[in-house]
C-alpha cells in the first residue's frame, strides 16, 4: 500500500501522504512494558478477514505482539466478573481440548471469566487475543497488568484506541463489537439479567456469528443471562465437542470452497 493507493479512498495525496507517513514511515512506538506496537488499517494485508465482515469494523487497530493470530481460527469467551467455581472447573474441562486443537481465544482482558480465558489459554501454550477498551498505556483493570505484559509476549493485545486514551465506560462495549467480530462464536460461560456479556452476545447474533452458552442452574444469578439466550437459540454447551463439532463445520466449508 502507498499513499497514492489511498488517495483512491477519497483522500487528497496531501492527506494521503500524511496518513502513510504517520503510520508506516514513523519509527513504530514503543510501549514500556509490553514493547513495539503495530498499527494494521483496513488497507493492509494483517487486518483480521473476520472484520471485514461486519458492517462497523474499526478503519484501523493497534496490536502488540503476534499478529499472525489475527487470522486464525478463534473463539471468543466472555462472561460474568465474578465466575463461580463452577463456572471455573467446567471451562476447564470445555476449553482444553479447544485450545489443544489451536483454536485462538479472544476475550477482553477483563477480571473474572475473562482472565481464566485468557490464563488457561497461555497455560497449554495456544493463541489468545486480548481486546482492550483502551489505549496500551492505561491497561484496565490495573490488577491485569501481568497478564496483559504475558499476554503481549506470547499472544496478542489490540485496541482500536491509541496509547493514550483512558478507559472509559462508553468504550467497552464499543470493544464488545471486536470480541465477538474475530470469532466463527462467542462462548458466553455466565451472565446475570443484564449483564456486559449479552451485550457481546446481541452483536455476535447481528454480525452473523454464533453463540454459545453454559447452562447453569435456576436459582443462580449468574446463570440467569445464559439461560434465557439457550432459550432464545443458543447453542448449549455440555462438553469441548459441542464446540469443535462446529468448527470442524467451518473448516470443511473454507476448504470445499477454494
Amino acid at each position: 500500500m502507498s499513499a497514492v493507493t489511498l488517495t483512491n479512498f477519497g483522500l487528497d495525496f496531501r492527506s494521503a501522504s500524511r496518513f502513510y507517513r504517520d503510520l508506516h514511515v514513523t519509527k513504530p512506538w514503543k510501549i514500556n512494558g509490553f514493547g513495539e506496537m503495530k498499527v494494521i488499517t483496513r488497507f493492509d494485508e494483517e487486518y483480521p478477514k473476520s472484520l471485514t465482515h461486519i458492517y462497523d469494523a474499526p478503519w484501523v487497530i493497534y496490536c502488540i505482539g503476534n499478529i499472525r493470530l489475527l487470522n486464525t481460527p478463534s473463539l471468543s469467551v466472555v462472561g460474568t466478573r465474578y465466575p463461580s467455581s463452577h463456572a471455573e472447573a467446567c471451562m476447564g474441562v470445555v476449553l482444553t481440548p479447544v485450545v489443544q486443537q489451536n483454536i485462538t481465544v479472544v476475550s477482553g482482558l477483563a477480571r473474572g471469566v475473562d482472565t481464566l480465558a485468557h490464563r488457561l489459554a497461555l497455560r497449554h501454550r495456544s493463541g489468545t487475543v486480548a481486546v482492550l477498551g483502551s489505549g496500551f498505556k492505561h491497561i484496565y483493570p490495573r490488577e491485569n497488568i501481568e497478564l496483559a505484559t504475558d499476554i503481549a509476549k506470547d499472544g496478542l493485545l489490540l485496541t482500536e484506541y491509541p496509547p493514550h486514551r483512558k478507559a472509559e465506560r462508553i468504550q467497552f462495549p464499543e470493544r464488545n463489537r471486536i470480541i465477538s467480530g474475530l470469532s466463527k462464536g462467542t462462548f458466553i460461560v455466565e451472565a446475570k439479567k443484564k449483564s456486559g456479556s449479552l451485550i457481546t452476545a446481541d452483536q455476535a447474533i447481528e454480525q452473523g456469528r454464533d453463540v454459545y452458552c453454559l447452562p447453569g442452574r435456576l436459582t443462580d444469578m449468574n446463570s440467569v443471562g445464559t439461560n434465557r439466550l439457550i432459550q432464545q437459540g443458543a447453542k448449549l454447551i455440555l462438553n469441548s465437542e459441542d464446540i469443535l463439532s462446529e468448527y470442524d463445520e467451518f473448516q470443511e466449508k473454507v476448504v470445499s470452497t477454494i
